[in-house]
């Protein structure tokens, strides 16, 4: 099994004729089993786009109501620009799109605030923004992740950092355990999706038999992700977990890249974060490149 995507997702591309849009549309096309399923452009529908290392072709439509009528389509990727890509939420929203990721970087916090209204009003989930997506290895690709270092196995992966996510899965299938699906669910301060709404999901998943969580400096996410280990694990649901915070250097009020990774408060610290994590009972990794063998300690016990 696996959460999220699967062989049976539908994709549909919002900002498919950009720059950013095409290369990554290119990227999913060529990656096994993903289906690609059409564009988006209020000024484009009805024309085609071609795919020049691939050869495919996919049809354009000039709403998302539109393109999941005539696809059948599930899910939405936006390569939005930032000005535009709260509005592009909404749209896919409106159109009730059950999965819609966004990768796009530098949406307003005011602008997420409204989408967050929007969506906690929906049956839509959305992974993002500033996030490098979805991936469940040959089945589905959504975002901008390298899909090469993947490997189907029995390990969830979940982060707030793009870059760490890739290492976790590289690691992971260095290790021989590979993965079930990893998803990055972004850096902002607001987004669609926290560690806790994938935690439940890899916990409730049979193929997942490890997870590897991986957090930043700033926030209280990974106190109440932690909180929340803990509490099904007095409830009989545990699994062997691996975790990671970065930014354990970094001093107060600095921001580490993302908007959401800044200490202030009080709150935030690495130090609190970790102390929680291995309370619940969730191996810390003393550095990134360890990501893997951590894991496997854990597993072992």
């Amino acid at each position: 099994m696996s959460i999220l995507v699967n062989k049976d997702t539908r994709v549909l591309v919002q900002g498919l004729t950009g720059k950013t849009g095409t290369f990554h549309t290119e990227q999913a096309l060529a990656y096994n089993g993903t289906k690609m399923v059409g564009g988006v452009h209020p000024k484009k529908g009805g024309e085609t786009w071609g795919s020049v290392e691939s050869g495919a072709q996919l049809p354009i439509f000039a709403s998302v109501a539109e393109g999941k009528e005539k696809t059948g389509a599930n899910a939405s990727v936006i390569y939005v620009p930032p000005a535009g890509a709260a509005a592009a939420i909404v749209e896919a929203i409106e159109a009730e799109i059950p999965l819609i990721v966004c990768i796009t970087e530098g949406i307003p916090v005011m602008d997420m605030v409204k989408v967050k209204a929007r969506l906690d009003k929906s049956n839509s989930r959305l992974i993002g923004p500033n996030c490098p997506g979805v991936l469940t290895p040959d089945e589905c690709k959504i975002g901008i992740m390298p899909g090469n270092i993947f490997k189907k196995g029995s390990v969830g992966v979940v982060s707030r950092s793009g870059t760490l996510t890739y290492e976790a899965v590289f690691q992971t299938t260095n290790e021989g355990l590979g993965q079930t699906t990893a998803v990055g669910i972004g850096g902002d301060p607001v987004k669609g999706t926290e560690f806790i709404d994938v935690l439940e999901m890899f916990l409730a998943d049979e193929a997942t038999e490890s997870i590897v969580m991986i957090g930043e400096i700033g926030g209280s996410a990974e106190e109440d992700a932690a909180q929340f280990i803990l509490d099904e694990a007095k409830k009989g649901r545990k699994k062997p977990m691996a975790g990671f915070i970065a930014g354990r250097t970094a001093p107060p009020g600095r921001t580490m890249g993302h908007a959401g990774a800044v200490i202030s408060g009080g709150k935030g610290g690495a130090e609190d974060k970790i102390e929680a994590m291995e309370r619940a009972g969730i191996r810390v990794s003393p550095s990134p490149a360890r990501l893997g063998k951590t894991l496997v300690e854990a597993i072992r016990g």
